[in-house]
């Protein structure tokens, strides 16, 4: 008896869409409903006001999106292996605190001042880590302690001032509220963007072609990666009607690059979703579960550190406030709202960039209309709800798919 192998499908267009429609009804959305939410978003606020969708609003927008952006995507990974982090407000805010301390204070090299911030962050997740794994503190009281704590260390550092001014005229300030792209930098970025696409999906397809696997066709991959050239490049195009695109923002989404990759393409990302879909499972698969766990609380205080110094040089200043107020609603909510499961196991590093934008949009919408921010925080509230809704009906959805 002679085994063949599996038929190698070569997938266009058609077959994309037919995946995309298979994958909606087995409950799987992906980003539909947030890109779908963030349509509706902004059609109502710009009929609301036509100036919201102006380049200037979305610059802004943008630049704002950053701090609390990087924080979600640290936020995002802890969520994978079906833990929470309460702290990321509290860590940012220290951060912010300590840099402001080490940098005017003590007149440490900005570098350096940036440099120990980040350690402290990188620390504070490594204590979690431990905290879980040796003694089995569930993570919810673990960061809930650290919230308390290390904002009472924010006010400590900070001492009787308060609030300590950053130079305006630092590289950390520019960097944050001054340094855009040249018009010619930010398209070559856009090809490069879209050129790495289709060059990362044609080498994955071929690999799969080599196993016997179906794999998506060239005419696919050429689709989509014009598809994103058109959309990039129209969107760049737009904000360099006025000042452009920030460096702020451009590392954001370099890192959302970056951890989307890892989690897709490398033996640490699938044993976070593996850690995330099943633990018991992953560990009688010879992953390191303790050693995930590990890396996740690191890379979520790290991020939430890295966060809080972008917000501090975006206002140029820390103080007691500074990682208080919605900072930590508005990290959960947008690693929720952009798909990331509470359950653990689905989400993509794309889901804090979508969620951070849906939220930031809906707050500069109620700014432009004069509203007060109890409306912002109900309509966030009411948000976060309906995306919790559609993650559980998914899931059941899935479930019941499964078993059919």
């Amino acid at each position: 008896m002679t085994l063949q192998a599996a038929p190698v499908r070569d997938s266009g267009l058609r077959g994309a869409l037919t995946g995309t429609l298979d994958r909606a009804k087995g409950g799987d959305l992906g980003v539909m409903p947030v890109v779908i939410g963030l349509i509706v978003i902004w059609t109502v606020f710009q009929v609301l006001n036509p100036v919201f969708l102006s380049s200037r609003n979305l610059v802004d927008l943008t630049m704002d999106s950053a701090p609390v952006g990087i924080i979600a995507l640290g936020v995002v990974c802890v969520l994978l292996v079906g833990q929470i982090d309460l702290s990321v407000g509290s860590v940012s805010g220290l951060s912010a605190a300590v840099l402001a301390v080490l940098f005017v204070g003590q007149e440490m090299p900005v570098w350096l001042a940036i440099g120990a911030s980040v350690l402290l962050g990188m620390a504070i997740g490594y204590a979690y880590a431990q905290l879980y794994n040796r003694f089995g503190v569930p993570s919810f009281v673990i960061t809930l302690a650290g919230l308390l704590a290390f904002q009472g260390l924010q006010l400590y550092v900070l001492g009787d001032k308060g609030a300590i001014n950053l130079p305006f005229d630092s590289g950390l300030v520019n960097f944050a509220q001054l340094d855009f792209l040249p018009p010619w930098l930010s398209y070559a970025l856009v090809l490069v963007t879209a050129g790495g696409l289709f060059a990362t999906g044609f080498l994955h397809a071929r690999a799969r072609r080599d196993a016997g696997l179906p794999a998506r066709g060239v005419s696919g991959l050429a689709l989509r990666s014009l598809a994103l050239l058109v959309v990039l490049g129209g969107v760049v195009w737009y904000l360099n009607q006025t000042r452009g695109v920030g460096w702020m923002f451009v590392l954001f989404v370099a890192m959302v690059l970056v951890m989307h990759y890892l989690l897709s393409r490398t033996k640490w990302g699938k044993s976070v979703y593996a850690v995330g879909g099943n633990v018991e499972a992953a560990r009688r698969a010879a992953i390191n579960v303790k050693a995930t766990f590990t890396s996740v609380f690191i890379l979520c205080s790290t991020f939430a550190a890295v966060g809080g110094i972008l917000a501090a040089a975006r206002l140029a200043a820390a103080n007691q406030s500074s990682g208080g107020g919605d900072v930590n609603l508005n990290a959960i909510a947008a690693a929720v709202i952009g798909g990331t499961s509470l359950f653990g196991g689905r989400g993509t590093a794309f889901g804090a960039l979508l969620g951070i934008v849906v939220i930031q949009s809906i707050s500069s919408g109620l700014t432009l209309l004069n509203l007060d921010s109890s409306i912002r925080f109900m309509v966030t509230g009411a948000v976060l709800l309906l995306a919790v809704i559609v993650d559980s009906v998914a899931r059941k959805s899935r479930t019941s798919h499964g078993r059919a």
